[in-house]
């Protein structure tokens, strides 16, 4: 009976804690124990430069309350990643990562992934870089992030999204390795990497960022993977997820017009099926309404 109610307390949860919750978890262990190069002022301005966003967004647009979920979860994201000599880059990169969700929008949804988004930018200006290396090759380290992750992109209905690209991603490495004649440790040492899989479930995991339905989903994983192989091989840089990920955002709103499903609710977690929301005109002003609110 206990046990009945805690299930049903822990699943009426909103599924942005358990990210929240996974997320820190990560980033202590990687500074107490893997010793981050990220100090702790470095953690607490890009924190607060996000939450200071946040509220800053919400009273400029008259937002029904302030909602700390979402910017924790981009804020944390970057701690883990992002690395930079300069505490301002840091503040920086929160400041654009938490704007872009109230500038750049198409029908009341953030086209980029707040983490990704601020990331590439840095990346691109030279600002910071990301050390895929930092995680080490601890192989419970690696499904330690794994389980978490599992636990944030099921609680939230996207685990399809996540599955897919690491299906798509790992098995195009392991297609190329054969077909130019490389040892499978090669493609086997490419995704041991803690960036690779934080990014897997917890950046393109983003429900409001990608498609509504599964079946669009599976498609932009697919894009997505298929992006990040042309920048990692045919463009020689690194990072190719993230890369592939900003590349391939603009694909969605395409992806939800061809490929219709229901837009997701942080309150009521669901997959996709169903109607979609544009059909379904009793839903469509609620929507709309806890859009804006989680922000």
């Amino acid at each position: 009976m206990i046990l009945d109610r805690l299930k049903t307390q822990l699943s009426s949860l909103d599924p942005r804690l358990y990210q929240i919750a996974s997320l820190s978890t990560l980033l202590l262990y990687g500074v107490v124990w893997l010793h981050f190069d990220v100090s702790v002022l470095q953690i607490a301005l890009t924190l607060g430069t996000a939450l200071l966003t946040q509220y800053a967004g919400t009273r400029l647009l008259k937002l029904s309350s302030f909602d700390p979920r979402s910017p924790l979860i981009s804020a944390l994201s970057l701690c883990l990643l992002l690395r930079t000599n300069h505490l301002e880059v840091a503040a920086l990169a929160a400041c654009i990562a938490i704007g872009s969700k109230f500038v750049i929008r198409w029908k009341d949804k953030h086209l980029f992934n707040p983490t990704n988004w601020a990331l590439v930018i840095m990346l691109a200006c030279g600002f910071g870089w990301i050390s895929p290396g930092q995680w080490g090759q601890v192989a419970w380290f690696g499904f330690l992030i794994v389980c978490l992750g599992s636990l944030v992109v099921t609680r939230a209905a996207r685990a399809d999204v996540t599955l897919a690209f690491l299906a798509f991603y790992i098995g195009l490495l392991i297609m190329r390795a054969l077909w130019l004649g490389d040892p499978l440790t090669i493609p086997l040492h490419q995704i041991e990497s803690g960036a690779l899989l934080i990014f897997s479930f917890f950046m393109i995991s983003d429900p409001k960022t990608t498609p509504d339905s599964r079946m669009g989903r599976v498609a932009f994983a697919l894009c997505v993977a298929l992006a990040a192989l042309y920048v990692q091989f045919g463009l020689f840089k690194p990072n190719g997820p993230l890369w592939g990920l900003i590349a391939c955002a603009p694909l969605v709103p395409l992806i939800d017009y061809l490929i219709p499903g229901t837009r997701y609710d942080w309150s009521r977690p669901s997959n996709g099926h169903g109607p979609a929301a544009a059909s379904n005109p009793v839903l469509v002003p609620l929507s709309i309404h806890q859009q804006r609110r989680s922000l």
